[in-house]
């Protein structure tokens, strides 16, 4: 069977679909936002990001080729069913690394960039890792291999779920039928993900399909009283494309620095984003903890007929 790669076919389209949006935006026609500088670095950071995987795919597919030849079973590439199968084992591999992306520290400064424009727009969808594959985020693929599946197949699933979300990246769309929202990843699940409101944080991690976050305990409905507001939780404040792109890495460099043991360091590398010794820095759970005590205070509040300084809508923390 001829292979393909779903990702470059598909470039065409994506440059289409940027430049339809931001017409209709600037007609007025739908919802879209666009900043000159922003745009530029997420373009900026798709083609980067192109480069640095030419760079890392011999070694990453050379791996999985040895992972395969070891593998314990023979799927058949040509098969239907091995396609089906693969479409779903694949798109739960992509939810536990995006999962853990968000979860540990080292593979956050390789995630961080997509979630840095302020903006929500296709464009945004082109903020890709330069570093991913030194940090290892492919080892959670290589399994697949393991099990029978041709580093091919693998590597084309991956692309078709890549293309898949690149529509989802707007807020041109909104909801989508019921039956739809209650299966599939949409734009309205993803602009969640997106969101840096306390609320939202670290929610709907799905690839394809938005099942998995609904099984594990991660999905977080879009909802009307709260709109999404996007970025950092601490924007960098800066379109500045090396600052975007290796800002966390400095991070954890400057942080094993001044580590005063094994325990911290390894803290700082594989513990949660914000992670400290002492507790002194917010990471999402101290966020989420604490917008949910202000929650409760604030329902306690108007039992009793008062009000706190912020009002009756809560804001999120460290906004």
């Amino acid at each position: 069977m001829k292979t393909f790669d779903p990702v470059q076919m598909a470039i065409p389209f994506f440059v289409l679909a940027i430049i339809l949006e931001l017409a209709l935006a600037r007609l007025g026609k739908t919802k879209a936002h666009y900043e000159t500088r922003d745009t530029a670095v997420s373009l900026a950071m798709g083609l980067g990001s192109t480069i640095a995987g030419l760079v890392t795919a011999g070694a990453v597919f050379a791996a999985s080729l040895w992972v395969y030849s070891h593998r314990l079973f023979t799927i058949p590439m040509t098969a239907i069913w091995a396609w089906i199968v693969l479409f779903f084992v694949e798109d739960l591999t992509y939810y536990w690394f995006h999962r853990l992306s968000h979860e540990r520290r080292v593979w956050w400064a390789s995630h961080v960039n997509h979630h840095s424009s302020r903006h929500y727009n296709l464009s945004t969808a082109l903020r890709q890792t330069w570093t991913g594959g030194v940090a290892g985020t492919w080892l959670l693929w290589l399994p697949l291999s393991f099990l029978g599946f041709p580093p091919a197949m693998v590597a084309i699933q991956k692309g078709i779920s890549l293309v898949y979300q690149f529509w989802i990246h707007t807020e041109s769309i909104g909801r989508l039928p019921r039956w739809f929202e209650a299966v599939f990843n949409t734009p309205s699940h993803h602009r969640v993900h997106h969101a840096r409101n306390a609320r939202y944080l670290d929610a709907n991690y799905a690839g394809i399909l938005i099942i998995w976050d609904r099984l594990f305990a991660t999905f977080e409905p879009e909802r009307d009283d709260e709109p999404c507001r996007y970025g950092l939780v601490h924007n960098l404040g800066s379109h500045n494309l090396l600052t975007n792109v290796f800002h966390e890495w400095i991070g954890i460099g400057k942080d094993l620095i001044r580590a005063r043991s094994p325990r911290e360091a390894l803290g700082y590398v594989f513990g949660p984003p914000g992670w400290s010794p002492d507790g002194s820095r917010e990471t999402s759970a101290i966020l989420k903890a604490r917008w949910r005590a202000r929650g409760e205070a604030s329902v306690m509040s108007k039992g009793t007929g008062t009000h706190g300084k912020d009002g009756d809508q809560v804001a999120s923390p460290r906004e």
